[in-house]
């Protein structure tokens, strides 16, 4: 996701999850500037939440996590990365 340092944003980063859209099972790239306590959810389009993805305390630099969305129902959801001071955000499909 991130080439070299010098590429390095100064701020918490969220990729595009691949394979877009997927089934079962997606990877979600994330950069965290500093470590800290970070949180990874997924939201139906109804704002509720239908799983945890991550959560804990990360190091600060590049991780990555697989989803797999095998109990859930096609569709679109939003998967959410919080930090203690911010939030990103992107949308994937899932299509059983």
């Amino acid at each position: 996701i991130i080439a070299n340092s010098s590429d390095k944003p100064h701020n918490l980063y969220l990729s595009q999850n691949y394979p877009n859209p997927f089934n079962p099972s997606t990877t979600i790239d994330f950069y965290v500037p500093e470590s800290g306590n970070l949180n990874l959810e997924v939201f139906n389009m109804l704002g509720q939440k239908v799983a945890t993805i991550a959560s804990g305390y990360y190091s600060a630099g590049v991780h990555k996590q697989q989803f797999d969305a095998s109990q859930l129902s096609s569709g679109i959801y939003v998967y959410v990365l919080k930090s203690p001071t911010e939030i990103r955000s992107r949308k994937f499909t899932l299509i059983k």
